[in-house]
């Protein structure tokens, strides 16, 4: 019996995506269905490379194919993405910039640039297009993190308009106001001299395409976020913390931040740095140095996820100092933390993205 592009349909149409709650053909996830005997062929259009339920997916839709088709189909599958957005207009600011998220903290010293340097090494790993602004203006550290530190973005002229083109290293984008400033030399910013130079950094350079551009805010609730929000069309934030009681207590107060209605930028859920210290040389044993269990209980109090526990460990402190992320590494327990970190921000960008209204990119003037 010659098996039809119906009957595979029909078939997929029983294959659910387990974080939209839909099946794949309502979804409009299955592409390029193509039969030639016995062989099934056709593609599976993820919502984001760094999807962690791949794997799965994969096999419902062989199983899927054999059990509703043919017992004796031969299903050949390949398995590609289409990272999602919430943005719908192509005439505002950063066009070709899918996602934007803030990486934010209420306390400085919790490893906020170094998660979101790992962050941005393991999102490029699992195939995703990945630019990082340095917004903490005060206390730049990304340059140092991508061993970028005496680079300097070269300019080019764009529709009559100057722009920066970021400086890049490992296959990220990177621009901070690091790159335009003494290393040695404090910067004192005031207010809006600081929102000016922030902005420069979103507006007056040329990003390209990417999927997501993760943005390291100072830490606090001042007055670089809200710089930050009004400028940009943000997609959503993540909030780093550490285990101990004067660190959660600033993270609540920076999900609310984000939480108030004249920001309403959705949060994606909590990482808590420096969960426990293991040893090089006792890798199975964990000593909770600053505690336990406080970013498991203050993500359930606060009803998000926790996305993450990265081990406070000598090896990410060395690659960060040496300008080469810990999340470069191939299957070290380190770099495992951080790719599982990636999957799950990128899975519940992917959920925020579909449930949430269209994102108001109403841009105030300068």
């Amino acid at each position: 019996m010659e098996i039809t592009k119906e009957q595979v349909l029909e078939a997929l149409s029983n294959v659910e995506d387990p974080d939209l709650h839909k099946d794949l053909v309502t979804l409009n996830m299955i592409k390029d269905v193509e039969i030639n005997g016995k062989e099934v062929s056709f593609s599976v259009e993820l919502t984001t490379p760094a999807c962690p339920m791949k794997e799965m997916i994969h096999r419902a839709c062989e199983n899927a194919i054999i059990h509703y088709v043919d017992k004796e189909a031969i299903p050949k599958i390949t398995m590609t993405s289409n990272v999602t957005s919430n943005r719908t207009s192509k005439e505002d600011v950063l066009p070709n910039v899918k996602n934007i998220i803030a990486i934010a903290s209420g306390k400085g010293g919790v490893g906020k640039s170094t998660v979101t340097a790992n962050l941005a090494v393991a999102l490029m790993k699992q195939g995703a297009t990945i630019g990082v602004v340095d917004a903490d203006i005060y206390g730049p550290s990304i340059p140092i993190m991508f061993d970028v530190v005496h680079a300097r973005p070269r300019s080019k002229t764009v529709d009559g308009k100057s722009l920066m083109v970021p400086v890049e290293n490992y296959g990220i984008k990177i621009l901070s106001i690091g790159f335009f400033a003494d290393p040695a030399q404090a910067i004192p910013w005031r207010g809006p001299m600081a929102s000016k130079a922030l902005r420069q950094l979103f507006l007056d350079a040329d990003w390209g395409e990417l999927d997501y551009l993760l943005v390291d805010l100072p830490p606090g609730t001042g007055d670089v976020h809200l710089t930050f929000v009004s400028a940009v069309p943000v997609s959503a934030a993540v909030i780093v913390t550490t285990p101990q009681l004067v660190a959660l207590a600033d993270a609540e107060k920076g999900v609310n931040m984000f939480r108030l209605p004249a920001i309403n930028v959705p949060v994606l859920g909590l990482v808590e740095n420096m969960s426990y210290f293991t040893p090089e040389e006792l890798p199975d044993n964990k000593y909770y140095i600053f505690g336990d269990g406080g970013g498991v209980n203050l993500a359930e109090r606060l009803g998000i996820p926790l996305l993450g526990q990265i081990p406070l460990v000598q090896s990410i402190r060395e690659a960060g100092d040496a300008g080469r992320p810990a999340a470069l590494q191939d299957n070290t327990p380190v770099s495992n933390a951080y790719t599982e970190l990636a999957q799950r921000v990128a899975q519940q960008l992917a959920i925020s993205n579909a449930t949430k209204p269209n994102i108001d990119v109403t841009v105030p003037a300068p």
